[in-house]
Order: structure tokens, then C-alpha cells, then sequence
């Protein structure tokens, strides 16, 4: 890299700093491990209300880890969508990958990576999840269209897999049957996202809705620019969503091979994710002039029954269906 490069870089990478918030930028000094832990743990509880529900029913020795995986994510989520510049963000997600790096060499001063560090040597997860997912935040800033399922899926193996299988790292799991069921799971969780997002990605330039099925079912992208939810879209997305629905199904295995705690959040965010399919079917497929939700009453549901798995043994072990 040259001096004059360089210095471009430094200068995206401020630019970028400056429309986030200002506890995501790396500290001069580095925190202690316990200031670093306060900060994940804020982080995650603060910024996304699942993951505080679910952190509920982990182990109180395994919230440190979950929390500085979460937070690891996070940042680099909002480094590639929030930021607003394609530029600037790739520049600081190369700045983050180097700082992962450091954190790998044990050299790294961002809180998230002085917490990461410790849950990295204690739960001994490798580096591939966490580089594979920035494959991913980068991926969203020059690629805006796939062509076939597959592309979509090969995104997946970096934009959703990663976090299964940290999570399965995290928890002292490491076999590939696991890691592949996983893969389901989180695949389909993707998936239900993306087609319960179709207008809000395209208003960030992207879509994810295969190219090849699009055409198929005889929809073009003027469709979605229009929300304008035609018979043919609802049957794009009538396909789509059984399509995730089978994939839900095939991850469903993973419940029983993990220890009752790990099993309950699993259950939760599974039977949430089809909860979402569910929503879009609920609009007729509908997901162009209002984004399908997950009702409170049903997410109070969905948290009752999560509960008394953890307070009844054999409430939710064992008798799961889509």
C-alpha cells in the first residue's frame, strides 16, 4: 500500500467512524478484560430485545462468551449497513478484520476484541466464523442481485452459518452433523428474513430474491419498486417461504443433541423464524406494502412456551413440529 493509499484509507475509515456511534471506534488504551465484558454486555443487551429474551436461558458462565460474540457481530453489521457509503465501509471492515487479526495474535485494543480474546481461548473457536462472516458485510456492498438459490445460499454459508456455528463452538459442540444441521437452521432464518424484507432491502439496492425465480414466476424488479404485491408475487413468495419452511424443518434435529439449555434457545429462535413464514402467509405473501410481523401475543407465546421448557422437563423436548 502506498503513502498516498494509505492516507485515502484514513480517511474513509474517519469518515466512517463519524456517522456511528462513538463507543464503536478502538480506544487509545486498551480496556481491562471485566471493562471489556461491561461493554459487550451492553452492547447486547441494549441493542437487540431477542437476544436479551434468549440470553435468559443460557448458563450465567456462558453469557460473557454470547455476549462478545454478539457484540463482534453487530459492529460489523452496522460497519456494512449503516454507514451509508460504499467506500467507507468496506474500509472499516477491512480495519475490523485486521483488528479480528490482532485479536488472533492477542494484540487487539477494541473492547470487543480484548472480550472476544478471552472467548476465544476458553471455548477455542477458530477464526474462520468470525472472517467468514465479514466475507459476507462485504459481499452486501457490491453485490446488490443473485441469480439462482444457489448464489443465494452461498451467501448464506457466510452471512447466517457463521453465527450457528459459533454459537455451537461457544457451547463445546464441534461435530459436522451438528455444524450442518446448524447450517439449516440459519440458512432458513436468513431466508425468512430476506423475504419479510423485500422492500427495505430494495431500498438499500438489493435483492434477494433469486433472479431465476423471479423470472419464472413472471415478476420483474419494477414490481418490487412499485409495491405492488401481484398474484404472481404472491406465488414467488408462496414458493419461497415453503422453500425456508423445509429447510426449518430439516435443523430441527440439532434441538435434541444439545444439552436442555442450549435446546431451549434453539426451539425459540427456530419456532420464531417459522413464526415469521407464518406472518407472510398470514398478508397473503403480501410483504411489499407492510413488513409481516410476529404479533406480541404470539411472541408472548412463543416465550411461554420457552419458559416452561426451562421450569417442566419434557414440556418441549421431543414433541417438536413445524
Amino acid at each position: 500500500m502506498t503513502v498516498e493509499s494509505a492516507e485515502d484509507d484514513r480517511e474513509l475509515v474517519e469518515r466512517g467512524w463519524s456517522v456511528l456511534p462513538a463507543e464503536y471506534r478502538i480506544p487509545e488504551q486498551r480496556p481491562t478484560l471485566e471493562e471489556a465484558r461491561a461493554y459487550c454486555q451492553r452492547l447486547a443487551t441494549t441493542h437487540y430485545e431477542n437476544f436479551h429474551v434468549a440470553s435468559w436461558f443460557l448458563p450465567a458462565r456462558l453469557r460473557p462468551h454470547f455476549h462478545s460474540i454478539y457484540a463482534y457481530c453487530r459492529i460489523a453489521d452496522d460497519l456494512g449497513d449503516e454507514v451509508g457509503n460504499r467506500e467507507q465501509s468496506l474500509a472499516l471492515l477491512d480495519l475490523w478484520s485486521r483488528e479480528l487479526d490482532a485479536c488472533y495474535r492477542g494484540e487487539a485494543r477494541h473492547p470487543v476484541f480484548v472480550a472476544l480474546a478471552e472467548t476465544i481461548r476458553v471455548c477455542d473457536i477458530p477464526q474462520k466464523p468470525f472472517a467468514d462472516l465479514l466475507v459476507a458485510f462485504r459481499q452486501d456492498q457490491t453485490v446488490p442481485r443473485y441469480q439462482t438459490m444457489d448464489d443465494v445460499l452461498e451467501y448464506c454459508k457466510y452471512s447466517a452459518n457463521p453465527v450457528g456455528r459459533l454459537v455451537l463452538y461457544a457451547c463445546g459442540y464441534r461435530t459436522p452433523e451438528m455444524f450442518q444441521l446448524s447450517d439449516y437452521t440459519c440458512t432458513a432464518l436468513q431466508l425468512a428474513n430476506f423475504w419479510q424484507d423485500v422492500s427495505s432491502d430494495y431500498a438499500r439496492g438489493r435483492i434477494y430474491l433469486p433472479l431465476d425465480d423471479m423470472h419464472r414466476y413472471g415478476v420483474d424488479q419494477d414490481t418490487i419498486a412499485r409495491r405492488e404485491p401481484t398474484a404472481a408475487f404472491r406465488e414467488l413468495l408462496r414458493y419461497e417461504v415453503g422453500y425456508a419452511r423445509e429447510l426449518f424443518i430439516k435443523g430441527l434435529p440439532l434441538i435434541d443433541m444439545v444439552d436442555r439449555d442450549l435446546a431451549l434457545d434453539l426451539d425459540l429462535f427456530s419456532r420464531g423464524g417459522l413464526e415469521i413464514l407464518r406472518a407472510v402467509e398470514r398478508r397473503q405473501y403480501d410483504v411489499l406494502t407492510t413488513r409481516p410481523v410476529i404479533s406480541k401475543t404470539r411472541k408472548l407465546g412463543l416465550l411461554a412456551r420457552a419458559l416452561c421448557g426451562k421450569l417442566l422437563p419434557g414440556v418441549s423436548r421431543g414433541r417438536r413440529t413445524a
